[in-house]
């Protein structure tokens, strides 16, 4: 098999006195879909903060195509290909969607067919009908739809999405699973965190579940929906 894209190990970290994380391990490889599941408070956050330089890690390594990133700042892992997008979605309320999707462009993985913006609008037509609206005027789910495409007009190697369905209407939930059905098609390497289990097991090659910062269990889609007690005793689904 090839090396991991992504490879943390041991990895510890924590806020002031408190310590969030106790050695978690994940990896994943070029072209994975992989999830990052566990109720709340159980790490999952920390992880990604500390997987994308918003938080230094306490202790363990972080590897992504072999540099390490333990020390590296969030806008040098950002120029290496990492690229998020954020729980809350932290659009610019005084730029527009095109604005939005101009001032972030790179080919950071140099793709033959990089995301333009003229195939970043294919992906969400409702963006282009929106090009000049500013990033107050949409709606939740356009917002959500704006830093998806925000977050792949830098080309990333790896994408990250931190609740990227939360508080969506269901229309524009499906709408947001379809993007990503088709990210997956494309190659597109990612790291989902996200509490819609069933759909992540259509979605996800594989799956790592917290429970108090560390790695309770991670395997396939067909091992996770085979055992519905995982569900119960981890997810609380």
């Amino acid at each position: 098999m090839s090396a991991p894209l992504l490879e943390v190990r041991g990895l510890a970290a924590g806020y002031g006195a408190s310590q969030v994380l106790f050695g978690v391990d994940l990896d994943i490889r070029a072209g994975e879909v992989v999830t990052l599941l566990g109720r709340n408070g159980m790490g999952k956050t920390t992880t990604i903060r500390a997987l994308t330089g918003s938080l230094r890690a306490r202790g363990g390594e972080i590897r992504f195509a072999g540099t390490p990133l333990e020390r590296l700042a969030a806008d040098a892992i950002a120029r290496l290909g990492v690229a998020i997008v954020p729980e809350g979605r932290q659009c610019f309320p005084n730029l527009s969607v095109r604005e939005h999707l101009l001032a972030f462009a790179a080919n950071r993985s140099g793709r033959a067919e990089p995301w333009t913006l003229a195939r970043l609008y294919v992906l969400f037509p409702r963006l282009q009908e929106r090009a000049g609206h500013l990033g107050n005027q949409l709606s939740g789910g356009e917002q959500q739809m704006l830093a998806i495409a925000r977050a792949l007009s830098t080309n990333p190697r790896l994408l990250i999405l931190d609740e990227a369905t939360e508080g969506l209407a269901p229309v524009i939930r499906e709408e947001i699973w379809r993007c990503l059905d088709r990210l997956k098609a494309a190659g597109q390497t990612t790291l989902v965190v996200d509490k819609y289990v069933e759909r992540l097991v259509r979605l996800a090659d594989r799956h790592f579940i917290l429970e108090r910062g560390r790695v309770a269990w991670q395997g396939d889609s067909a091992a996770l929906a085979a055992d519905r007690g995982l569900w119960q005793r981890y997810l609380g689904v």
